[in-house]
C-alpha cells in the first residue's frame, strides 16, 4: 500500500469538503491516528505529509517515540488517559485530546506544574450520550471548563469528540452540528487559560461530514495505513 498516494488522495477530499465548508485545505489539521503501526509506517506517513501523528496507547507511545517515530511531526494522544499514566504523557505530546474529568485535569496540572511547563489539552465531548463512549455530556461543558480556570499549567485549545456509529450520515453531521455549536458558544466567553481554536472531530468514516459541521482537525487511520490486521 503507498502511503503517499493515500495521504494525497485523502488531502483532495479533505481540501473538497473544506471549499464546501468555505474553507480552505490547510485550514484543517490531518492527525494520521497510528495506532498498531510500526515506527517505519509513521515515518511514512508523516514522509506523504500527515500534520501530526495521535498514539492512543502509553506504551505504543513510550515505545515509538524512543524509536524516533515522530520525527518530523508532533504526536498527540488521543486515546482513554487514565490517571495513573499522565506522568508518562505529560509533556511527552504537544497536546492531549481525550481530557474527560476534572480529576484527570488536576493531575495534568500537577505533573506540568512539577516539570515548569504548560500542558495544551483538548476537553472530549460525548456529543451523543453514547454510553460506549468516554467523554463528558455537552451540558457539562461550561461546569467543567469553569473548574479548570484556577489550573496555571492548563491550555485548553478546543474540544474533540467522537460520535457513535449511526445509520446515515444525515444524522452524524446532525451530531456534528451540534458539537460545533457547543463549540461557538465556549468561543464566545473569555478564560484566562481556555481558547477555543481546534474543534477535533471526524475519522475515516466521517470526516467529509465533520469538514462539513465545522471541525478544524481529523484523526484519520485507515484511509491512511489500511485496515488493522
Amino acid at each position: 500500500m503507498n502511503l503517499a498516494e493515500n495521504v494525497k488522495r485523502l488531502r483532495e477530499e479533505i481540501a473538497e469538503a473544506a471549499v464546501k465548508s468555505g474553507r480552505a485545505g490547510s485550514d484543517i489539521t490531518l492527525v494520521a491516528a497510528t495506532k498498531t503501526q510500526t515506527a517505519e509506517r509513521v515515518q511514512a506517513a508523516i514522509a506523504a505529509g500527515v500534520d501530526a501523528c495521535g498514539e492512543n496507547r502509553v506504551q505504543e507511545l513510550a515505545e515509538k517515540s524512543a524509536a524516533g517515530a515522530y520525527a518530523g511531526a508532533p504526536v498527540h494522544f488521543i486515546g482513554h488517559l487514565q490517571k495513573n499514566k499522565v506522568r508518562k504523557v505529560v509533556d511527552e505530546v504537544s497536546l492531549i485530546q481525550s481530557v474527560d474529568s476534572i480529576e484527570l485535569l488536576s493531575a495534568i496540572d500537577r505533573v506540568a506544574a512539577e516539570r515548569g511547563m504548560v500542558q495544551d489539552v483538548l476537553i472530549q465531548v460525548n456529543i451523543g450520550d453514547d454510553v460506549n463512549k468516554f467523554g463528558i455530556h455537552a451540558e457539562e461543558v461550561d461546569g467543567l471548563l469553569d473548574r479548570i480556570e484556577p489550573m496555571s499549567h492548563i491550555q485548553v485549545r478546543g474540544l474533540m469528540t467522537i460520535p457513535p456509529i449511526l445509520s446515515n450520515s444525515r444524522e452524524t453531521r446532525d451530531l456534528f452540528a451540534r458539537m460545533y455549536q457547543v463549540y461557538v458558544d465556549i468561543s464566545k466567553k473569555r478564560y484566562h487559560n481556555i481558547g477555543m481554536d481546534i474543534l477535533s472531530m471526524g475519522m475515516s468514516g466521517d470526516f467529509t461530514e465533520a469538514i462539513l459541521e465545522g471541525a478544524n482537525m481529523i484523526r484519520v487511520g485507515s484511509t491512511i495505513f489500511g485496515n488493522r490486521l
